[in-house]
């Protein structure tokens, strides 16, 4: 993979070690949010590698929606263990039998909004200053307002008109009681990026973002996998078709896309030829013109 060995990959990885390294100078209880999607796979190894020969100081924490792919919660518990991190899982699950929050009624009711509760209440039990996420600026309009240092009040919001400026690489995380910040070190990285330095570092990802057969519905322009958490509506069925997941999450919103791609250089060509975002694919996100933009404003990632 020594032809992906590109002089603005090495930019990227020092520009998010400088701000893993600042982070842990300026907070005290620092968090590493893990779906074992391939953004917080790079974060988790770019931890690694700036905190060597020294395991990295944060905790990998796992907001389980119970709605996971098999696949992410096998390969999450193989990267803790190779890691060698402590890993903190906290339930979705467990936050609506409390009655924190309620399950969504309807055919393909999803939990992935639902995640924000139990993260704000993981944030509070654990007492984080900080949480550092895999959110890039290409990912989705909203996620491009956000700094690398995101600002959260005691309620866990976030107000996009209120961010701290970033200049010269100077890092604002001074902070009242009940506050904490939301740390985003691969803002600057593109889809693309991400795939040239899995295939450079030569990381193991899920198998789920290589091209494979599945049981799939299109429902709404989206594919969605076959899984005891969907519902068909009358007429559907499923059909088996070769694809791949360009994201990963909650499996009832994160749609498949047809794919041949089955090795890292196929991906890379065809993330490079591609004109819809990987995001296009979550149903989660069609929901509204602002959907991401509205969760994140209520403590969302």
């Amino acid at each position: 993979m020594s032809s992906y060995n590109l002089p603005h990959l090495d930019h990227l990885e020092h520009e998010a070690i400088f701000v893993l390294r600042e982070v842990a100078a300026q907070f005290e209880r620092t968090g590493l949010l893990f779906s074992g999607g391939k953004d917080s796979i790079i974060l988790a190894r770019l931890a690694e590698r700036a905190f060597a020969p020294a395991k990295i100081p944060f905790p990998l924490v796992h907001i389980d929606t119970g709605h996971n792919f098999p696949e992410t919660i096998a390969y999450r518990d193989w990267f803790a263990a190779d890691l060698g991190a402590r890993l903190i899982v906290r339930s979705v699950e467990d936050s609506i039998k409390s009655g924190r929050c309620h399950e969504e009624k309807g055919l393909n009711p999803s939990r992935n909004a639902l995640q924000t509760v139990t993260l704000l209440d993981t944030i509070e039990e654990m007492k984080f200053d900080a949480c550092l996420g895999g959110a890039r600026r290409d990912e989705e309009k909203a996620r491009a307002k956000e700094r690398f240092f995101s600002h959260r009040d005691e309620f866990g919001q976030w107000d996009p008109k209120h961010q701290r400026p970033e200049l010269w690489n100077l890092f604002n995380g001074r902070k009242h009681p009940g506050e904490h910040f939301r740390v985003f070190p691969l803002s600057n990285w593109t889809e693309l990026d991400v795939w040239q330095y899995i295939a450079r570092e030569n990381l193991r990802i899920p198998d789920l973002y290589f091209s494979h057969r599945r049981n799939v519905i299109n429902r709404g322009g989206v594919l969605l996998a076959e899984s005891s958490f969907i519902t068909l509506m009358a007429g559907e069925t499923y059909t088996e078709q070769t694809v791949r997941f360009r994201t990963v999450g909650d499996a009832t919103c994160t749609g498949a896309v047809a794919s041949r791609a089955a090795t890292l250089h196929d991906i890379i060509e065809e993330v490079a030829s591609a004109r819809v975002t990987e995001r296009g694919a979550r149903a989660d996100d069609k929901r509204s013109d602002n959907a991401m933009e509205d969760r994140k404003k209520t403590g969302y990632f």
